[in-house]
């Protein structure tokens, strides 16, 4: 399987968000995006926010 490394640019009130949200669970910001896409509704929640976006730029 092997392993891999993911790089992402997001802004600042995202990571801000990210790292309050993290905090509260006593987290690094890695191991809350990590944890989080492991969970088990990740791809229907990912599909549904695809959707919206989708819906929103009018691109269905």
């Amino acid at each position: 399987m092997g392993t891999h490394v993911l790089s992402m640019r997001i802004d600042g009130e995202l990571l801000d968000r990210l790292r309050t949200h993290a905090a509260k669970r006593g987290m690094s910001v890695q191991d809350y995006v990590v944890r989080t896409l492991v969970r088990d509704d990740f791809d229907e929640r990912f599909k549904a926010a695809v959707d919206e976006t989708e819906k929103f730029y009018g691109l269905t």
